[in-house]
This record gives structure tokens, C-alpha cells and sequence, in this order.
């Protein structure tokens, strides 16, 4: 039993490996805007000031995250800062997307630790992002937490891919972060100008906005995404890592 269960400890290290960048792991990125994104990234990171580093533009991102969630929140007093909030997504995606173009670009990779504090600090900001979405007047938020389940459990599929199956998936269909961050940014615009701001429907004894119904949508086609992927890459490993039959010692 300790053998067995060193070699698979050992296993998942060298599955690790490929997490970290230390292994090939294919990197799937079927965006709307990957190739637009990626030559602008690289434009942006070949001008950075050389005081710029990776690290200080990963906080960065986290920044513009606490702001978006502020704007959402001071939107309750006045819905001026509804325009604003899209300003907090533009300055997380600026950090969150570029830090890994400029290490790449100035060749001062770190992808261990790059690995651990992109995708610790991504959990946060998404946490932060969706928190903002629920405190904002556009919905409420245990809608905004069903969200944000739903996109967590995206994330870590994502990383069980890396593991199991060296894919490092960035995208799913069309739609990767950047996609998500315009969506937001729609919504948020939207409700500004949206004027059934007051009109609610009677369901499931509470009552839903029309944000409620969007965040509530987008949140299951996420957890369908999800199901759909695992019972698909279940059938492929199985393949791959067949049951074996038990045999009496």
C-alpha cells in the first residue's frame, strides 16, 4: 500500500512539472481576440518601463479588480459610478494579461513561481469581482455567488487539465477571461441605461431583476460547460487509464 501510494505520489509530481512550465503542456487558446490580444500585449510589454516588472503588474491586476468591486458598491449612492466600474475590469485585465507577455518578452521567465502567485492571486480577484457584482445594485448577491461557484469550477478544471492531461486550457470555445471581463463590462453599461431598472418577477418565492435572471443564466452555462467537459474527458481517460480487474490476494 506505501508503495503504491509513493508511485502515485511521484506520478503527480511529474504531472506538476507540466503545470509549472518545467514540461511541454499544450496551451489551448481558441478566443475571439487571442491573436489581437496577443500582438497587443506584446506591443504594450516592448514599451514598459524598465521600473515594470511582472510581479508589480500581477498587483496591478489585483488592484484594478478592488476597484471595479468599490465602483460597484459606491453605485448604490450615485449610478455615476457604474461608469466608472468598467475602469477597475480595463486595469485588471492591463496587469492579469500583461505580466506573463512582459516576463516572456524580457525573458526573465519564472514559471514556478509564476505559476503559483498568477493563478493565487487569480482565485482572489475573481472572488473580488464577482463580491463587486453582488454588492452593486445590478444583482444580488447570492446570484453573483452562484457565478462565481460556476466560474471557480471552471478554473479548477482548468488546472486538473494541466495535470491530467497536459492541456493548458486558457479558452473555452470562444470565451476566455478577456471575453468574460467585455461581457461584464457590457452588463455594467447596460444596466445604466436599462430602463427596467425597477421591474421585478415574482419566482421561487423571491424576487428576480433582470440582472438576476443574465447572472443567474450565465452562472448555470458555466456548471453545463463544466459537466459537459468532465463526462467528455472522463470517457478519454478511461481509454487512456482502464479500469483494472481485481484479482483475490
Amino acid at each position: 500500500m506505501l508503495s503504491e501510494t509513493a508511485d502515485y505520489l511521484s506520478y503527480e509530481r511529474h504531472k506538476c512539472k507540466i503545470a509549472m512550465g518545467n514540461e511541454t503542456s499544450e496551451r489551448i487558446q481558441t478566443s475571439i481576440l487571442n491573436a489581437l490580444e496577443k500582438k497587443a500585449l506584446i506591443w504594450l510589454a516592448e514599451r514598459q518601463p524598465a521600473w515594470v516588472t511582472s510581479d508589480f503588474l500581477t498587483y496591478v491586476g489585483v488592484a484594478g479588480a478592488v476597484l471595479f468591486a468599490v465602483f460597484c458598491y459606491l453605485a448604490n449612492t450615485d449610478l455615476f459610478y457604474m461608469w466608472l466600474a468598467p475602469l477597475g475590469l480595463v486595469i485588471n485585465w492591463y496587469g492579469d494579461s500583461l505580466d506573463g507577455t512582459l516576463a516572456r518578452v524580457r525573458k526573465l521567465q519564472r514559471p514556478v513561481y509564476g505559476f503559483f502567485i498568477d493563478h493565487s492571486l487569480d482565485a482572489l480577484t475573481t472572488c473580488v469581482i464577482c463580491a463587486g457584482i453582488g454588492l452593486s445594485p445590478m444583482m444580488h448577491m447570492d446570484v453573483a455567488l452562484v457565478f462565481l461557484a460556476g466560474y471557480l469550477c471552471m478554473s479548477i478544471y482548468t488546472y486538473l487539465s494541466t495535470i491530467v492531461m497536459s492541456e493548458f486550457r486558457l479558452t473555452y470555445g470562444k470565451l476566455g477571461p478577456t471575453e468574460v471581463r467585455l461581457i461584464i463590462i457590457a452588463v455594467c453599461i447596460l444596466y445604466i441605461y436599462n430602463p427596467w431598472k425597477g421591474v421585478y418577477f415574482d419566482a421561487f418565492d423571491r424576487e428576480w431583476s433582470v440582472f438576476d435572471i443574465i447572472g443567474a443564466v450565465v452562472g448555470a452555462v458555466l456548471f453545463l460547460i463544466y459537466i459537459c467537459s468532465m463526462v467528455s474527458d472522463l470517457r478519454k481517460l478511461a481509454l487512456k487509464d482502464p479500469a483494472k480487474p481485481y484479482r483475490k490476494p
